[in-house]
């Protein structure tokens, strides 16, 4: 399976920065996979689909809850190597709408360096991705 063109986004002195998630993905193959109490996912109470970009409409949330619902919860989230997460928001809520406890979960030994410094989200490569094209319209 292909994974779409996505990024992680976190604000840093130098502008935004942006991680490609492809490539996360890739380094996280080998990890070691373990559960993570849904306590412990501090972005739970953040602002996390629309810190960066967009408005929080019932348009907007609906198409985030629809991903929740047709996320594949056999992928581990990613967390980098201070805990914070980096991938599998929607794989979170929908461990949390379920009742779970935890979230299956692995985690970067070390941070790696962003992608992208001071490139504003809707400027950033996502190529010809129908799914990111119909976010953007939602915003």
């Amino acid at each position: 399976m292909t994974m779409r063109a996505q990024y992680h986004f976190r604000p840093g002195p130098d502008g935004l920065r942006a991680w490609d998630m492809r490539k996360i993905v890739a380094q996280c193959a080998d990890l070691p996979v373990r559960d993570v109490p849904l306590s412990e996912i501090a972005e739970l109470d953040e602002d996390w689909w629309f810190a960066h970009g967009g408005t929080a409409t019932p348009r907007a949330l609906a198409a985030h809850m629809a991903q929740v619902t047709e996320v594949d919860c056999t992928f581990p989230i990613v967390l980098d190597a201070e805990g914070r997460l980096m991938d599998g928001m929607h794989r979170v809520v929908q461990a949390l709408l379920a009742g779970a406890q935890t979230v299956r979960a692995v985690q970067l030994a070390q941070t790696p360096a962003p992608d992208f410094v001071g490139v504003a989200p809707g400027d950033l490569p996502y190529g010809d991705d129908p799914a990111r094209n119909d976010q953007e319209k939602m915003r």
